[in-house]
């Protein structure tokens, strides 16, 4: 039996500036945005590259804005990532290197806490 993460949901305050944010950015791609009803809107969005998306919206979760901590996306050069993202306006963190990868680190406007990793060599 395959078992595939594919959507994780990210709570936030204001899905607008959530949406911008991650979008604009952090550089994912808009897959959906939904409005339902007064109380469910859907957006999804996915990392470029990325089998695994976010849900973002009104109606989601339950679980408080800003609690997720310890997403992490995989990239080839942490150096060229953190430089992206600071290049788009997203407060990054120096490298850090520690023996399993290389991370730069950054929050969402809610404070949702993401690492990004560049794996260290394999033998």
């Amino acid at each position: 039996m395959d078992l595939k993460l594919e959507l994780v949901a990210v709570p936030v305050t204001d899905v607008d500036r959530a949406k911008k944010f991650y979008a604009e950015q952090v550089g994912f791609v808009v897959d959906h945005d939904h409005t339902v009803s007064e109380e469910i809107r859907f957006v999804q969005l996915t990392p470029p590259g990325s089998a695994c998306s976010i849900a973002i919206g009104r109606g989601v979760t339950d679980a408080a804005p800003g609690s997720v901590q310890g997403l992490q996306l995989v990239v080839s050069d942490a150096d060229a990532a953190r430089a992206e993202l600071r290049d788009r306006g997203v407060e990054v963190s120096d490298v850090q290197e520690y023996p399993w990868g290389r991370f730069v680190f950054f929050a969402d406007p809610d404070g949702n806490k993401w690492a990004i990793q560049q794996l260290p060599p394999r033998e």
